[in-house]
């Protein structure tokens, strides 16, 4: 994302200009733009038009409009984002009130007003999309014989980017075993393409290969042999970022599996994602040492913020960036205000999860909102009865629940 512009009073109010550049700063805007912001840019209208003998003809003009923001529509398969609402400008073709939907779209610019002003989550958002170091973290292959998942991981989201499935027969006995062999190769190959279309080779970044058994493993010599015989040198280069690893199967869930592997967390160590699993692996530690450093909900983090305990020398707030949606103007004040005060008054860290994330959906399990604190306190729930156990989350361990 770059910005174009930035036109912001001390009061928040203002606009900002931004020019996205990959499908992933559709996210960004899709998590920026609230119910009735205003929104201007470019749009197609059909315009009908009729002549002095009655005969009607349609054509289509570039417009540029500024809507009241009602409805958001995001695709996450193909990153497009369409917003409707109602103008509230007249143009020569459109008049005040008209329904019209925007297609936000990429290379092109959008100018966004808040309605209630620029606050601070809203202008970080804006900060971090328009990082240049923003980019995928990694890629995944999730795969078994005869179906591939190919997905990248960013620093808000997992997407899927393609499915390949084709029919490989089992092998029974000797006389099945050619047309399996040509079956999985012909799989391989069409699964390579695939990869080379969607992935840059420039780029230095973590390639995972996770399927059950050794399909992985077959797949990864099938690339390093395709890539000798065909002189694809920057291919080659790729070698020593493929990370095989197992898989229970070849769906895309099996990746919550294979992120959560020592391995795969070693390489990843750099990521947004690495970095926010273990945020939740050491909140969780602490909540079952039950020390009093934990606290989860709503009530009782505004509780622990309120009695300074989430500040500084190590005090963490986590947050789901799912709360940063709510249409309520109240709730969503209600968490910017808690991020401002735990940032700026008691100088602790916060910390924005996505919810695309295991660990952003992990949070939401906890009520969206948690913090590590910096000195115990107990019954931050006002409560005088302790709460059964029963009631705590499940703790994962390796995919077991204990």
């Amino acid at each position: 994302m770059r910005l174009v512009k930035q036109a912001i009073d001390r009061d928040g109010s203002g606009t900002i200009t931004l020019f996205p550049e990959d499908p992933e700063d559709m996210w960004f805007t899709y998590n920026l733009i609230r119910p009735s912001d205003l929104l201007r840019a470019s749009a197609l209208r059909r315009i009908t038009t009729e002549s002095a003998t009655g005969s009607t003809s349609s054509t289509r003009v570039h417009i540029n409009l500024l809507i009241r923001v009602e409805k958001l529509d995001f695709d996450t398969q193909s990153s497009q984002l369409h917003v409707s609402g109602c103008i509230i400008e007249e143009t020569k073709y459109t008049k005040v009130g008209q329904w019209h939907t925007l297609d936000l779209e990429l290379n092109r610019n959008f100018t966004l007003e808040k309605k209630d002003g620029w606050d601070s989550v809203a202008r970080n958002l804006v900060k971090e999309a328009c990082d240049p170091a923003k980019q995928a973290d990694v890629w995944a292959v999730i795969m078994q014989e005869g179906l591939a998942h190919l997905a990248v991981l960013t620093g808000q989201r997992t997407v899927l980017r393609q499915k390949v499935e084709m029919t490989v027969p089992k092998k029974r006995g000797t006389g099945k075993q050619g047309d399996h062999d040509k079956a999985l190769e012909k799989f391989f190959q069409t699964t390579l393409d695939t990869l080379l279309r969607h992935i840059d080779l420039g780029s230095n970044l973590p390639i995972l290969l996770a399927s059950p058994g050794f399909v992985a493993q077959a797949f990864l010599k099938f690339i390093l042999e395709t890539a000798t015989r065909t002189g694809n040198k920057p291919l080659i280069g790729q070698k020593g970022n493929f990370v095989v690893v197992h898989a229970a199967s070849g769906y895309l869930h099996s990746l919550n599996e294979v992120l959560q592997s020592p391995e795969v967390l070693a390489r990843l160590k750099d990521t947004k994602y690495a970095r926010e699993t273990r945020l939740m692996d050491t909140f969780m530690s602490l909540l079952y040492k039950d020390d009093g450093r934990a606290a989860y909900g709503p009530r009782e983090v505004e509780q622990a913020v309120e009695k300074g305990a989430v500040g500084r020398g190590g005090g963490i707030l986590l947050i789901s960036d799912s709360l940063f949606r709510a249409q309520d103007v109240g709730t969503r004040r209600r968490w910017v205000g808690l991020v401002d005060r735990v940032r700026e008054t008691e100088g602790g860290e916060v910390r924005l999860l996505s919810g695309t994330h295991e660990s952003g959906r992990q949070l939401e399990g906890l009520g969206g909102v948690a913090a590590m604190l910096t000195f115990p306190l107990e019954y931050l729930d006002g409560d005088e009865e302790e709460e059964d156990e029963s009631a705590l989350p499940k703790r994962e361990t390796n995919g077991e629940k204990t």
